[in-house]
């Protein structure tokens, strides 16, 4: 556990040298536009909606105006905050996918697994970061929500917060990880694997997190979290020759 955690955690600051080294800084460029697009439509969309919202759901809060506008203003940031991060992680999917590829076929040696940039897979990889995406924010919420209504009491409040961060964080790390493991494994198949290595996801998800609250750390984070997901995750499936059967035990199921 604490092992896979630290080892998805610090398999950030190899990064930078696995990118150098293979010169794949020109990944970079286009999520750092798609990621401040996202960010600023994101931002001004859950200004406007929150507005409203607030106004209308505040009779219904029992804490008083100051206190139930400030707890409703937090949640729908954490709202944005799933929203973001995976409709970047979706968004990128196509030009991360390759990156990923790139740091597998430097692992393993196999250069003829991988040809390339195709226009017909940056469509499939695109519609599948989006159907990984909206799984994943359609759990992630459910899960978050109640924790942040429960936190709301005193005593929960703090396991709750380390809670909803570990939950984020998680489903952070299934994205990142899912660059690699989509050339092996469909949809299903990679939520079992992820669940079986859930605290790489989580040191993996932990770092993309942090990264996002710098404030511009979200510019870089894609790449950086594509690379390190894609080296921690071939270590992975490298003992099962890289063509691992999705043959799970019912303990990883």
């Amino acid at each position: 556990m604490i092992k896979d955690f630290f080892a998805g955690f610090t398999s950030y600051f190899s990064a930078f040298g696995t990118i150098s080294r293979l010169g794949l800084w020109g990944y970079f460029l286009v999520p750092i536009v798609i990621s401040l697009l996202l960010a600023t439509g994101l931002f001004f969309s859950i200004s406007a909606i929150s507005g409203s919202l607030i106004g209308w759901l505040l009779p219904w809060i029992p804490w008083g105006e100051i206190i139930g506008g400030w707890l409703l203003k937090i949640l729908f940031g954490l709202v944005g905050l799933v929203v973001f991060k995976h409709l970047v992680i979706a968004a990128v999917s196509p030009f991360m996918t390759p990156l990923a590829q790139k740091v597998e076929e430097h692992m393993t040696g196999d250069y003829k697994k991988y040809s390339g940039f195709n226009a017909v897979q940056a469509v499939k990889d695109f519609f599948r970061g989006i159907t990984i995406a909206l799984r994943n924010i359609i759990r992630e919420l459910f899960y978050i929500i109640p924790l942040f209504l429960l936190g709301l009491i005193p005593m929960f409040s703090i396991p709750c917060m380390v809670l909803i961060f570990l939950i984020q964080a998680y489903y952070a790390g299934f994205g990142n990880m899912d660059y690699t493991l989509e050339g092996h494994f469909s949809v299903r198949d990679s939520a079992r694997f992820v669940k079986r290595f859930r605290w790489l996801a989580i040191g993996n998800g932990t770092a993309f997190l942090l990264l996002i609250g710098t404030g511009i750390g979200f510019l870089v984070a894609p790449p950086l979290a594509a690379v390190a997901g894609a080296t921690e995750t071939v270590k992975r499936l490298e003992p099962r020759g890289l063509e691992m059967e999705a043959d799970f035990d019912e303990e990883y199921v």
